[in-house]
């Protein structure tokens, strides 16, 4: 189950190919038919928590294969993405948006758009993909491209998945939300749909999403055996 890069493969495929067929609309809708959306919910985070373990293990397992040699600078681009990252990861969870995963949709909300969701509509899938994308930058070994390549895919390609079913699902009551917000960070902001909510933000949850940067910064030698500082 670990120890080669065709386990490393097999098991980001479980990770990111779970997401992917259990939140499948007609998958979920049988699912939800046959045990309860309580018992799929379950269902779900235990699928996606064997996988994620099973991914870790496989990648710590998986043997070092260069397959290029990313240039010296581009140890720079972590530390640049991260920090925005960690605040979208930690803003993201207040207010609580309903684009996150099982949410319970209020699209009548007239305050809906505050907070984060004024930077952008899915803060916690942008952090996930801004860490995998900078990390790609900087690995260029097979296991690592496949770990990182496979939650970029997970992040972005959920985001699309995410904003289609939406609009299938509420039509009329998404499009507001989704003409105010954006995918792309500030883009709508920078284009004049909706305007930062500072106060919503608050200088509480961008420390703690510094704090939590700064943490990972520090603890990234034991964590992934090489500091994050470019030498």
């Amino acid at each position: 189950m670990t120890g080669s890069l065709d386990a490393l493969f097999a098991a980001v495929v479980a990770f990111v190919g779970g997401h992917f067929l259990l939140g499948w609309p007609s998958v979920r809708a049988a699912l939800i038919e046959q045990i309860g959306t309580n018992r799929f919910r379950g269902l779900f985070s235990l699928a996606a928590g064997v996988a994620m373990v099973w991914m870790v293990l496989a990648y710590g397992d998986a043997p070092y294969v260069t397959v290029w040699e990313p240039p010296h600078w581009t140890r720079w681009i972590p530390n640049v993405v991260m920090p925005l990252a960690a605040i979208l990861l930690v803003c993201g969870y207040n207010p609580f948006s309903p684009t996150a995963m099982m949410a319970e949709e209020d699209f009548d909300d007239p305050h809906l758009v505050r907070g984060i969701l004024t930077v952008t509509r899915h803060p916690v899938m942008m952090a996930i993909g801004l860490w995998a994308l900078a990390h790609l930058t900087v690995r260029g070994d097979a296991a690592s491209i496949m770990l990182f390549g496979g939650m970029a895919v997970l992040a972005f390609g959920g985001m699309l998945k995410i904003d289609a079913k939406k609009r299938a699902e509420f039509g009329a009551k998404w499009a507001p939300f989704e003409l105010t917000t954006s995918v792309l960070p500030f883009r709508a902001i920078i284009e004049g749909r909706t305007k930062l909510d500072w106060p919503g933000i608050g200088w509480r949850r961008l420390g703690g999403g510094l704090l939590l940067w700064a943490v990972l910064h520090g603890a990234h030698p034991y964590i992934a055996g090489v500091s994050a500082i470019p030498s």
